[in-house]
């Protein structure tokens, strides 16, 4: 390989990984500065709280249109529109102050969601092979060093501009990409052939629509409410008549058939369970950091701050990184996967033990970060291994969904457990009880997903294109 060669992937991969951080970051960033949306914005806590709720619904709904249209159309024209959607999103929430406006604009922001699953695509076919094995690792990770970066980033600049510093620092940063990308990232030649399938991509976009907000919302409405019930009805009936529809189209949005083989389907619930342990680890890491003294394990670390405790954890899989990819290379993705979630099963094990000091919380963030870092760069590794390679966008952006609606489960599994069992002196945070019974869960779905990559049986692929 010439150096000039060489230069190039070097740069398409980095490009590529910063674009997917940088649309990973916007599910986390209105977190630390939830609790200042309704005096900033003038509307209410309830009504505040969608503006993380409408960025993971589009990203969830948007991200197998899109990379479906990837493998159809072209997957860099479709990397550009969505980064373009992110660009549009950021610079609409920061130039007008008002809810709907933001609103309007994180429901833009969704659609980088599909930014990763098409990266991805592009470096099985742009970049050789053992680059694109790195490459991966890292635009899978991207997930979690993203997420962690937005919990650590948005404080400090909400502090410094208000809340229009964030978006407008999203949309310089993604203005440049898209410059960057069409000066450096070529198109692929690579299609699907056939048309759309609109009537699947509604039916999906319906289902997936009732079941985020069943599982986002459902504790704020009521899990037993006539709204929550109406969703679970709308699931069930638009999931079968997607399913029965999808069987018998010659160009379905997604293929049933491959999605619910071995080794797909696994490598699927697998993901769940390792995405589920990275924002439980950063959902607990920031509880800790939060939460007074008086809770028997709480740092009070005040808000620009408490996301430091975090950064750990991506640092860590920024980090090791190489490292995956090199195991990835030596011993396979199953080896990694497995090996990942052991490292996470074993970190909150620890810290379902050992918590309560400033060493012990950024350790067992790191200590997760370390695991995720081999689980996350697995995955797309075994999906793309598993798939015909004129399908790899659309596989992952189904394995992306995935991750998206563990994150999602996380966070409503986590605002039941502290509805459930707060703390006696502050019911803003977990009991200390709560704490540890939350850590051992998160060790369980650890130990899950060993037990099914251990089950994993994934064809070999000499190259990843």
């Amino acid at each position: 390989m010439t150096a000039q060669r060489a230069r190039r992937e070097r740069m398409v991969v980095g490009l590529l990984a910063a674009s997917g951080m940088l649309t990973s970051l916007q599910f986390t960033s209105m977190v630390p500065v939830l609790p200042l949306i309704p005096e900033i914005l003038d509307t209410n806590a309830a009504d505040a709280s969608w503006l993380i709720t409408v960025t993971l619904l589009v990203g969830v709904v948007g991200t197998p249109v899109m990379t479906r249209l990837a493998d159809m159309h072209g997957r860099r024209r479709m990397l550009l529109a969505s980064m373009a959607l992110l660009a549009a999103g950021s610079i609409i929430a920061a130039a007008i102050p008002s809810f709907t406006a933001v609103l309007l604009g994180r429901a833009l922001q969704g659609f980088g969601t599909s930014v990763v699953p098409i990266g991805i695509a592009l470096l099985t076919t742009l970049v050789s092979r053992q680059r694109a094995i790195m490459g991966i690792a890292l635009m899978s990770g991207t997930l979690g060093i993203g997420s962690a970066l937005g919990l650590t980033l948005s404080g400090p600049l909400a502090e410094w501009g208000g809340l229009p510093a964030i978006f407008w620092t999203t949309a310089l940063v993604s203005v440049a990409f898209c410059l960057l990308i069409r000066l450096w990232v070529d198109e692929v030649p690579l299609r699907t052939p056939g048309r759309f399938d609109y009537v699947g991509s509604a039916l999906l976009a319906i289902a997936l629509t009732a079941l985020l907000l069943c599982i986002s919302r459902g504790q704020i409405w009521g899990w037993t409410s006539p709204v929550s019930f109406a969703l679970i009805a709308t699931v069930i009936v638009s999931s079968i008549v997607w399913g029965a529809w999808e069987l018998r189209h010659p160009n379905p949005v997604i293929d049933v058939r491959t999605a619910v083989r071995a080794p797909i389907a696994p490598i699927n619930i697998a993901s769940f369970f390792a995405t589920f342990g990275m924002y439980a680890n950063h959902l607990l890491t920031t509880q800790e950091a939060l939460a007074p003294a008086s809770t028997a394990f709480g740092l009070a670390a005040p808000v620009a701050a408490a996301g430091l405790f975090v950064l750990p954890s991506a640092l860590t899989m920024i980090l090791l990184a190489p490292v995956a990819a090199r195991a990835i290379s030596r011993l396979g993705a199953r080896f990694a996967l497995m090996f990942g979630a052991g490292i996470m099963t074993l970190a909150f094990l620890f810290r379902m033990v050992v918590h309560s000091e400033p060493w012990s919380v950024a350790t067992g963030s790191a200590l997760v970060g370390c695991g995720v870092a081999f689980a996350f760069a697995a995955m797309p590794s075994l999906i793309t291994a598993s798939v015909p390679r004129d399908q790899v966008a659309a596989a992952n952006g189904v394995n992306s969904v995935v991750r998206s609606l563990s994150g999602a489960v996380a966070a409503a599994l986590f605002a039941f457990v502290i509805a459930t069992l707060p703390s006696m002196t502050d019911a803003a945070f977990l009991s200390h009880t709560a704490l540890t019974i939350s850590f051992g869960f998160s060790a369980l779905c650890g130990m899950i997903t060993v037990i099914l990559a251990l089950a994993l049986r994934v064809p070999d692929r000499k190259d990843p294109q």
